[in-house]
């Protein structure tokens, strides 16, 4: 049975957007409690969807980080968001060397119990972030630009938006100013909007509060000002999706439709620090090897394509994976922001 507006809740109060946007998205009736997915039969595709070279090459890169910590034998990755666990699989099958020591653990951290069902064989499945790690390495694909955001609207000064019901639509309403922050525009045309991502924020100063030692990796569209955002058409990047589609505006069809909005970079260093690498997605992968496993794709294929196995066609899928991960337009286009951990 379909989602509609009441099932979000009956608020006496309004309730701010960030409020909204949590029930709306992981509340009982919400998209990814429902029905929300990712995959190529769900409501968009991530990286890992593309095939399990995206999580070949992210387990060279945490094997870099394991060394870097000095090869301990409790390493942990974490990763955050991690839907069905379609990630983890492909980094598994890669077999990181980390893993193999006695204390290595994979941990899954997912809100959604119907998506945790589906966890692989291998992996610690817990619906939150836990509180300390000890060495590892906290992954998030794609996961920052759900986490629930307040939303300001600049109507002569910045503003909470506040959402409550009329019937049975939902409808906006302004609040008081909003305090100063250091990122803030100081000014904008009348009805400008921007988030104000503390819950990523929080997340992100959390994430490496757990970890002793290795590092937080973030994956996702990144803007590095805040007044760039204010300075576009808000519908450029508060986007709703469905089906593989942009979906309807961000208070009609909700629990059914996806939230995400472009993750400010200065709010998060201003919350949280400056990162030690800031990189594309392309260049990300370029850097941990993925040129090396098209290759070796390649040669498996020459080698085996007058009998074509199973491997064959993995290594020849490579090729199209890579092409998708690295298009500066696309995947390829997004951030990849790391923050080292030790202490």
């Amino acid at each position: 049975m379909a989602s509609s507006p009441t099932d979000v809740g009956s608020p006496t109060e309004p309730l701010r957007f960030d409020e909204f946007m949590a029930a709306a998205l992981y509340g009982p009736a919400g998209f990814y409690t429902t029905s929300g997915n990712a995959g190529r039969r769900g409501d968009f595709i991530t990286s890992p969807e593309v095939g399990p070279l995206f999580g070949a090459v992210l387990a060279r890169a945490i094997d870099a980080s394991w060394v870097e910590s000095g090869r301990p034998v409790d390493f942990t990755i974490v990763e955050a968001g991690a839907g069905p666990g379609t990630l983890a699989r492909a980094i598994l099958a890669a077999r990181p060397r980390c893993l193999a020591q006695p204390g290595g653990r994979y941990i899954c951290v997912e809100i959604s119990e119907r998506q945790r069902a589906l966890h692989p064989d291998g992996v610690e499945s817990v619906d939150r972030l836990p509180i300390a790690v000890g060495p590892g390495i906290v992954l998030a694909n794609e996961l920052l630009d759900n986490l629930p955001f307040r939303l300001a609207v600049y109507d002569g000064g910045w503003r909470d938006a506040f959402v409550h019901r009329q019937a049975e639509a939902w409808v906006e309403v302004l609040g008081p100013p909003i305090g100063d922050r250091p990122w803030l525009p100081p000014s904008a045309v009348h009805g400008a909007r921007i988030p104000l991502q503390d819950g990523a924020v929080a997340w992100l100063t959390a994430a490496r509060a757990a970890v002793t030692s290795g590092r937080v990796v973030v994956i996702d569209y990144v803007s590095p000002r805040t007044t760039g955002l204010a300075m576009r058409p808000w519908r450029e990047w508060l986007r709703t999706y469905r089906a593989h589609q942009r979906g309807a505006h961000y208070l009609r069809d909700v629990g059914q439709q996806d939230i995400t909005a472009q993750v400010c970079l200065d709010q998060l260093v201003a919350g949280s620090g400056e990162p030690d690498a800031l990189r594309s997605q392309a260049q990300f992968l370029h850097r941990w090897g993925i040129d090396d496993l098209v290759e070796e794709g390649r040669r498996i294929w020459t080698e085996q394509a007058a009998r074509p196995g199973l491997e064959a066609m993995k290594a020849r899928s490579r090729v199209r994976e890579a092409e998708a991960l690295l298009d500066p337009q696309g995947l390829g286009g997004f951030s990849v922001v790391e923050w080292s951990t030790t202490r």
